[in-house]
């Protein structure tokens, strides 16, 4: 089984993704090791090969549970974990990594009007969110094993940053 850990850039997918006890494939590995189009002029960025990264999860055969950690995962998976994070938290995690102020405003905007949240809904059988503000990354590793375990369901819904965000 194939389970998408997804959400906004910044909402914690890496960290927590190191802590669970689950084979991980890092999307975004994927795509600088080949799997790309080439370089997005406007954004900056690697476009995806979506069609090659979907032959190639396709093509892995395996019995066990595996995390495909990424911010588009959701689009190869037939259950989705979308993590997310409070606009103030998520803008000073992005200033740190250094993102230019168009994209945090762009990732600021995704995360206030739930971009991933809706696509994972659109795309998935199943959807958990999990709000992971205040959260250790611990706390919601272990979220994420309850949730994959079956002690836990978050459905979509468990947070809402549109006030947050456009409300000041």
């Amino acid at each position: 089984m194939q389970i998408a850990l997804t959400g906004t850039p910044g909402t914690g997918k890496t960290t927590v993704a190191a802590l669970l006890h689950y084979r991980v494939l890092d999307i975004n590995s994927l795509v600088r090791g080949g799997m790309n189009l080439g370089q997005d002029p406007e954004r900056g960025c690697l476009e995806a090969d979506m069609d090659a990264l979907a032959g190639h999860l396709d093509s892995l055969e395996s019995e066990e549970t595996v995390i495909l950690e990424g911010h588009f995962s959701h689009h190869f998976a037939d259950w989705a974990i979308v993590l997310r994070l409070s606009p103030a938290a998520l803008r000073l995690r992005l200033e740190k990594r250094g993102y230019s102020q168009s994209k945090i405003r762009e990732n600021l905007e995704a995360e206030a009007l739930d971009v991933i949240l809706v696509e994972a809904v659109d795309m998935c059988r199943r959807v958990d969110e999990i709000d992971t503000s205040g959260r250790s990354a611990d706390e919601v590793a272990a979220m994420i094993e309850d949730i994959i375990e079956g002690r836990l369901y978050l459905p979509p819904g468990q947070a809402d940053w549109l006030e947050d965000f456009f409300g000041r």
